[in-house]
């Protein structure tokens, strides 16, 4: 069937919205969520203190994007929500429950009577980071390799989302978390941290690195597909530039790395948003490969979309909504510029 009109754009509005949406949260919760993984790298009170004021203003506003993404989903595309969740309900849930764990702890940790119940905090804390990154990992790999589908409803197994490609992309994630942390205290820290974060950093984007390449080179063999994106033509010219500009970025990214200095500006930024291009170019890859499935590889966004009515309708709030958004989300993140230290907070 021709779609026309509202009937095509909509969903591909939506689409665009929602893809956003879990983007901005994966780099702004990526880089928090990042902090946690660090942490048994920090041997030192003092640096986690400062690690987690760095973040202290912003972490709570990241994962409204989480929220609007989800939403989203149900709202806009409720046959993906009813197909999709059933399928990933074990590491949601864990993904959750972990989100949870690290903001209790987070809070907690300020309030601890003792260096014991601090550091018993600072653990949680860490754990959560640790299980929310990875479970979201998880669900990505298992989502993309396909969900198993019969007629409207999910009709795969309980375990279907555990796989040695899910726990692959599981790591994944936690070692690029653990990259956007590292470079986010390289950016917002000075002295003995900020040396500590240039070695973490090195380290994880080592890892991070190695891990786009090995799920790069398995992608395309999950699904006919993705084979006939990657390695067919014409779509081969089409999808080539994606992997010279991950190449590119990655030789920019160690090169900012070795010209750090640690004395502020964009120099310490450098890494950071060059870490966020990394992924934003593998999130592209993803797109690359899915387009236009929104169930891979049962339904596209326009089969699972609600009626155009009920779209336009949300298009409306969420045109207001999304601007709102992203300006206190800026302006926070301006009045909260600077290097952070143990002794003057922000300054």
């Amino acid at each position: 069937m021709l779609l026309t009109g509202w009937a095509f754009w909509l969903p591909l509005i939506w689409a665009v919205l929602i893809a956003l949406a879990v983007f901005l949260y994966v780099c702004m919760d990526g880089f928090d969520l990042g902090i946690g993984i660090l942490f048994p790298f920090l041997p030192e009170k003092a640096e986690r203190d400062v690690a987690v004021n760095t973040v202290a203003p912003v972490w709570d506003g990241n994962e409204t994007w989480l929220v609007l993404g989800g939403g989203g989903l149900l709202a806009v595309f409720p046959l993906a929500y009813a197909v999709v969740l059933p399928a990933l309900y074990m590491p949601l849930i864990l993904m959750l429950l972990a989100l949870v764990f690290r903001g209790v702890a987070f809070e907690m940790r300020f309030r601890a009577e003792n260096g014991t119940q601090q550091l018993w905090w600072d653990r949680a804390f860490s754990w959560g980071s640790m299980v929310a990154a990875f479970t979201q990992g998880i669900a990505l790999g298992a989502f993309v390799q396909g969900i198993e589908v019969s007629g409207r409803s999910y009709a795969g197994g309980w375990w279907d989302w555990l796989s040695p490609f899910s726990v692959l992309t599981g790591g994944a994630l936690m070692a690029g978390y653990a990259l956007l942390g590292a470079c986010w205290l390289l950016w917002k820290t000075e002295g003995p941290l900020h040396a500590r974060a240039a070695t973490l950093a090195w380290r994880f984007a080592l890892a991070t690195v190695a891990a786009i390449a090995l799920v790069s080179a398995i992608m395309p063999f999950l699904q006919p597909a993705f084979a006939a994106r990657w390695l067919t033509f014409p779509n081969l010219l089409f999808a080539a530039p994606v992997p010279v500009l991950v190449a590119f970025l990655i030789w920019r990214f160690f090169h900012a790395l070795a010209e750090d200095t640690g004395h502020g500006g964009m120099v310490d930024a450098r890494p950071f948003l060059l870490a966020l291009g990394l992924f934003a170019l593998s999130y592209a890859g993803l797109g690359v490969s899915m387009w236009p499935m929104i169930v891979p590889p049962a339904f596209s966004i326009w089969e699972a979309a609600a009626p155009p009515a009920s779209q336009g309708f949300l298009l409306v709030g969420a045109a207001v909504l999304i601007p709102v958004i992203l300006a206190y989300t800026g302006y926070v993140y301006w009045l909260f510029r600077g290097k952070v230290t143990h002794e003057s907070g922000y300054h």
